[in-house]
């Protein structure tokens, strides 16, 4: 990290589906918000600009990143860094589930959905092209790695970015409420917080989950965003069910200590990873 903290927020919300504008100015002022309590950093949820269930609307919704609509963010980026989820349209007229980094005035970074759920109520695939590539976001605050919801189920995301330098993972979420898990919580949600731990603790960083709330189709998104100190210490926790404003500060110095405490990253061997690969897709070619 390239200061001995962070001072970061999330904006746990409830977008209104298909009204960009609405959305926008609700990202407005969560903005100033987080800016005025000190934050560096504000991490939004996946789609937080237009809503999940977007399915016929994604042409309509869609912005390039030189679109007028993300002006007013872009000037907010110059007092804090933003994280926003949207629908973006490419040059060749395609569209992606997408999280951006607004900082300094401008646009520093895109992650496009690499894994388009396809499945139960998910049908992503229908109305969006697949992201093809994992790199970190060289943030001026430090080394952040953005995935989106489906993308954290599948660990060689993360492991991946881990490898490229990641100190930060921010998983933006549209996690709808399913299954009833033992005790009081849905089965999503003690699955989400399982992962949320062990990647703080596998790959020795820090975790800012941002998930939304509210309803759409019917179907109930549950909250309950965090923000994970490596080694699976809980700095903060939002509400379940209702929209919620988190804050905590992430110290380098947690960062260092669980590193030389256990350096997995330093253990790696990508080199035999790579090699065992190649022979798995030999084999399942031939």
């Amino acid at each position: 990290m390239r200061s001995k903290y962070l001072k970061v927020a999330v904006a746990q919300i409830s977008p209104a589906l298909g009204d960009l504008d609405r959305n926008l100015s609700l990202h407005l002022r969560m903005a100033e918000a987080a800016a005025e309590a000190g934050a560096q950093l504000l991490v939004f949820p996946e789609l937080s600009l237009t809503g999940y269930f977007v399915k016929d609307l994604v042409p309509s919704l869609a912005l390039t990143l030189e679109s007028p609509h993300l002006d007013g963010l872009k000037k907010m980026s110059r007092r804090l860094s933003i994280v926003v989820g949207l629908v973006e349209e490419s040059a060749d007229y395609r569209f992606y589930n997408s999280g951006v980094l607004l900082e300094e005035g401008e646009i520093k970074h895109v992650h496009r959905k690499v894994y388009l759920p396809t499945y139960g109520m998910f049908d992503e695939r229908r109305y969006f092209a697949s992201g093809g590539r994992l790199r970190t976001a060289r943030s001026v605050w430090a080394r952040l790695g953005i995935l989106l919801c489906e993308d954290l189920w599948h660990p060689s995301a993360p492991y991946l970015l881990s490898l490229d330098g990641m100190e930060v993972l921010l998983g933006l979420s549209s996690s709808p409420g399913r299954g009833l898990g033992p005790g009081e919580k849905l089965e999503s949600v003690r699955v989400w917080e399982c992962l949320n731990y062990a990647y703080s603790y596998l790959f020795s960083s820090f975790v800012i989950f941002a998930n939304r709330v509210g309803y759409e189709d019917g179907v109930h998104f549950w909250g309950g965003s965090e923000i994970l100190a490596p080694g699976g210490v809980l700095l903060a926790k939002a509400k379940y069910h209702d929209e919620d404003f988190l804050l905590a500060e992430l110290k380098a110095s947690d960062l260092r200590r669980e590193r030389a405490s256990s350096p997995l990253l330093r253990d790696e061997r990508p080199e035999m990873i790579v090699r065992e690969l190649e022979r798995i897709l030999e084999k399942r070619d031939g």
